[in-house]
């Protein structure tokens, strides 16, 4: 006999299920609520779980990860109510036993539930040990922390990365800051011949005009005041593999020019260096920003542009993710329930929504900082609104672009009741903006390429906020 619980919205499939197995011996709990079944699951040991994927109020794999982390000995079994190979592949790989189709077949029923009792220790490990590098697809393993998504944008950027991958195109990847632009870059290397090969990011924005080009091209000892001994450039160590230059308009004109030497002939040489070095490596760009805007206006070589856009890919902001939104935020919170050792099992509904509705200015790094507060702040199993920043919970309310430049003195809170019309929220929103810079400016001794690192936003945005807030 078996200890099984029944978790699905439809009523009549929780009676058919309870009547049916009950008749052949088991103990049955049947609910509608994902919540309430991960309340029974505390309370009482399962064998086995039958779960339905689509639940009102949260999905099938929000059940089997909280199952997992609050009972590992229950096995799951998500019931579909289509045969989606998708869904099978996935709950299989984040734990669960085995999936079933509606409309259910009894008999299947009864020999899943046997092959769930009767599974051997040795099977189960098999069954859940993670699967290689070797057999995994390129796209899941390219970075660990970041996942793709399975919604319409998504699946139309990764057959967009799939196309160009295999090809030696120059690409140009467009999106906004904290897209995931990088990760993009290292998956089309990933699944590129050069696979294997090195795979080297250069974020532009933090390149001074003075540095730029030995950091790029290499100098050879003596090459200037400093040189004290000969310094390879990122071209020489990417050779035969990839070379990944983000915020690629930050690069003076002078630096662009030795670029384009570079991709036409394929040779560099090093500062203060006599001979020429020929590289093979393949070329990625980003940018925040079009940049045939940028050649118009004189700040990018119109020659440099056309050799790197071969192809380009345009990444969608998170507000315009759709239902992967939530899927990104799992898995965030997934990432730090781990790092901060908690037992969170999902958002609030009114977390859910707000996301839903949120505009995400800063995009993924944005969302995972956000999740990531908002997981230590909690202490109990749902992340709550109070978890929230309030500039979030309030966005509605405002924009950053509306947001007025910050005054001489502080914006005073005072305790208790706050009357109304002394209260302004842009004000408050962009006082503690403000604060949490110039906290974050000082912790680093003012080096804005770890402040802007540490506030997950680039540095030429960090520069704005500075400007704006008169932070020095």
């Amino acid at each position: 006999m078996a200890k099984i619980l029944v978790i699905d919205d439809n009523l009549d499939i929780c009676k058919l299920l309870d009547k049916f197995l009950t008749r052949h011996g088991h103990d049955v709990d049947t609910t509608i609520s994902g919540t309430k079944g991960l309340e029974l699951v505390k309370e009482k040991h399962y064998d086995l779980i039958f779960c339905d994927f689509q639940l009102r109020e949260m999905e099938g794999r929000d059940i089997l990860m909280n199952v997992k982390k609050i009972s590992p000995q229950t096995k799951v079994a998500i019931i579909t109510g289509y045969a989606d190979i998708r869904i099978a592949v996935e709950v299989i790989q984040k734990g669960a036993f085995d999936y079933v189709v509606k409309p259910l077949i009894p008999d299947e029923i009864l020999v899943l539930i046997d092959r769930a009792l009767n599974e051997k220790p040795e099977e189960a490990k098999v069954r859940q040990k993670p699967k290689s590098n070797e057999d995994e697809d390129p796209c899941q393993i390219s970075n660990r922390e970041y996942i793709w998504g399975s919604g319409k944008a998504s699946k139309s950027l990764l057959k967009e990365i799939k196309l160009v991958a295999p090809t030696n195109f120059s690409v140009i990847i467009y999106g906004e800051s904290g897209t995931g632009k990088e990760n993009i870059a290292k998956t089309i290397h990933d699944l590129s011949e050069r696979k294997g090969k090195p795979f080297v990011a250069i974020d532009c924005g933090a390149l001074t005009n003075e540095l730029a080009g030995s950091e790029l091209w290499g100098h050879e000892k003596g090459a200037f005041t400093g040189a004290l001994m000969e310094k390879p450039g990122q071209f020489e160590l990417a050779d035969g593999g990839t070379i990944f230059l983000d915020e690629i308009s930050n690069l003076s004109y002078e630096i662009q020019a030795g670029l384009l030497r570079l991709v036409q002939e394929r040779k560099l040489r090093r500062i203060g260096g006599a001979k020429d070095k020929e590289i093979d490596v393949r070329i990625i760009v980003a940018s925040n920003e079009d940049l045939r805007k940028s050649v118009a206006q004189g700040k990018f070589r119109e020659d440099l542009y056309f050799r790197f856009n071969e192809f380009s890919i345009t990444v969608p902001p998170l507000r315009k993710r759709g239902l992967d939104i939530m899927e990104f935020a799992r898995h965030f919170l997934e990432m730090a329930d781990r790092e901060l050792n908690k037992n969170i099992l999902g958002f609030s509904d009114e977390v859910i929504n707000l996301f839903g509705k949120y505009s995400w200015p800063g995009n993924l790094r944005e969302m995972r900082n956000v999740i990531r507060r908002a997981c230590l702040l909690t202490d109990g199993d749902y992340i709550s609104l109070s978890a929230i920043p309030q500039e979030i919970v309030f966005a509605g309310k405002f924009t950053f672009s509306d947001l007025p430049s910050f005054p001489e003195q502080n914006t005073h809170i005072p305790s208790g009741k706050v009357d109304k019309d002394d209260f302004n929220l842009k004000d408050v929103a962009a006082s503690a903006e403000a604060e949490a810079i110039k906290k974050v400016l000082e912790e680093n001794r003012y080096n804005k390429t770890k402040a802007a690192q540490h506030l997950g936003i680039d540095r030429k945005t960090l520069f704005n906020k500075m400007k704006q807030y008169k932070l020095g």
